[in-house]
């Protein structure tokens, strides 16, 4: 069987570089024998940063990839010599894709556009040559700091597909037959069951030029949500649709409930994805006359758009992208627009504030509060045996 060329998922080990160490030297020259401290800094860390990249929509380029490591910075030198930058390491993945930290299973961050920068892991910075401490009381200090050390962690990136439109129905609904009749994507069809594994884009093209996205997702069956069938792995590619057109077979005997299972297994899911707007398609048509179509309408969710459609014949294709235009542009007025700031912080919120005593800090300005992490940077630069 041959490899997918889909991969939605990978586990790395991720570690930036450590801050080079800066220098302890003294300058000893024949007609300057009281030359002084000299030691030059040491170099910074190369920094793990993820940038959103759409010439890639999946992330098999990273499948064998097991560990990711940045440069560490180079020591400093005599003579004020600086030590190089370690270089920084670019992770590009698609949008869409999401960030978890493997060990604890918590949300890191989500790189959703193109171009975006998400610094994952900083780079320590570089210690200090004797040189800065030189002071009129202390002219000859035989201290340097070291570097700060490197960060380490495993991640897991898992992509979710970016699209408008997200088709969800059973295997054999009709979803990869509407995508090729839409768009110029090619999915494999035939006459069985999970003919799709693995998600697929179509352009679909609308009128004045205007188009929009549409994912064909792997038939869903009932208990998907709890591990059966396919369902399971891509039912996360559904959450990023803005829209969800369910497909129901027209010959089905209960179209009316064949969409409330489908409707629960999202919900058991993910409750939040039933808050998307939603259309109902229904598909091959072309087994039914005019009379029993109108007989099917009054039986059908009256909540929601319906539509009845045949790929094969084209019958009810424009009226469908009408109704998913018209969806689409709902949706997209219900949401906020969402601010792309390049800076996204993955430490969490809830920070501990440390403080020689408690008060109010609209009490006095002058007492600064630093926080845990802050601490533990101070802890790794200094040495505090040297009084």
């Amino acid at each position: 069987m041959p490899e997918s060329n889909f991969v939605d998922y990978v586990k790395i080990l991720c570690r930036s570089g450590k801050g080079g160490r800066g220098s302890m030297h003294l300058r000893h020259v024949k007609y300057n024998p009281n030359g002084g401290p000299d030691g030059g800094d040491g170099g910074k860390g190369g920094s793990i940063i993820l940038r959103g990249n759409h010439n890639f929509w999946t992330l098999l380029h990273l499948r064998y990839e097991r560990h990711i490591f940045a440069e560490h910075g180079g020591n400093g030198g005599k003579d004020k010599c600086h030590g190089t930058d370690g270089k920084d390491v670019y992770i590009d993945v698609p949008p869409g894709t999401v960030v978890y930290n493997a060990e604890t299973g918590k949300f890191v961050c989500d790189v959703a556009y193109d171009g975006q920068e998400v610094l994952l892991l900083k780079g320590g910075r570089g210690g200090l040559g004797n040189f800065q401490f030189r002071t009129a009381t202390n002219q000859a200090p035989r201290y340097a700091q070291p570097g700060e050390p490197m960060q380490e962690m495993t991640i897991i990136l898992e992509l979710k597909l970016l699209a408008d439109v997200g088709l969800v129905g059973f295997p054999n609904a009709g979803k990869s037959t509407l995508v090729s009749a839409l768009s110029n994507a090619k999915p494999k069809i035939a006459n069985y069951p999970f003919t799709t594994m693995e998600p697929s884009l179509g352009i679909v093209g609308y009128r004045d030029n205007k188009s929009f996205v549409m994912a064909d997702i792997p038939g869903i069956i009932e208990g998907a949500s709890e591990g059966r069938g396919l369902g399971l792995r891509f039912l996360r590619h559904i959450e990023r649709n803005s829209l969800l057109l369910f497909m129901v077979p027209g010959d089905t005997d209960d179209i009316k409930h064949e969409y409330e299972i489908l409707l629960n297994e999202l919900r058991q899911f993910n409750p939040e994805m039933l808050q998307k707007h939603r259309v109902l398609a229904v598909t091959k048509c072309d087994l039914l006359d005019d009379e029993l179509m109108e007989m099917l309408k009054e039986t059908l969710p009256a909540d929601l758009p319906v539509v009845f459609i045949s790929a094969v014949t084209g019958f009810g294709l424009e009226e469908l992208k009408d109704v998913l235009w018209r969806e689409l542009n709902a949706e997209s007025n219900k949401l906020q627009a969402i601010t792309q700031d390049d800076t996204l912080v993955h430490r969490d919120k809830d920070m501990t504030r440390f403080a020689a005593e408690l008060v109010d800090e609209g009490e006095d300005e002058d007492i600064e509060y630093i926080d845990e992490d802050e601490i533990e940077d101070i802890e790794e630069l200094e040495d505090f045996e040297y009084e």
